[in-house]
């Protein structure tokens, strides 16, 4: 039973060890009202929408094109 006890007193110390180190931990909890801070996220610019289509498609095209190659071949 003073195993257990030892063992907590020694993680309790290590553990209050590493948060005195780590910098500006908030330990408060969820925080409502004036101290919540929201911040949006920057919309994305409407042309960087397209360029993954442009590349989905340039690359179904490119991936068919030897399937097509090798069946004209034969």
């Amino acid at each position: 039973m003073w195993k257990i006890v030892v063992g907590f007193a020694v993680f309790a110390g290590l553990a209050l060890f590493i948060l005195s180190k780590g910098g500006d931990i908030d330990m408060g909890g969820e925080k409502h009202g004036a101290d919540a801070v929201h911040v949006e996220a920057p919309a994305k610019a409407a042309s960087a929408a397209p360029a993954p289509a442009a590349a989905a498609s340039v690359a179904a095209t490119a991936a068919s094109e030897p399937a097509s190659a090798a069946s004209a071949s034969k």
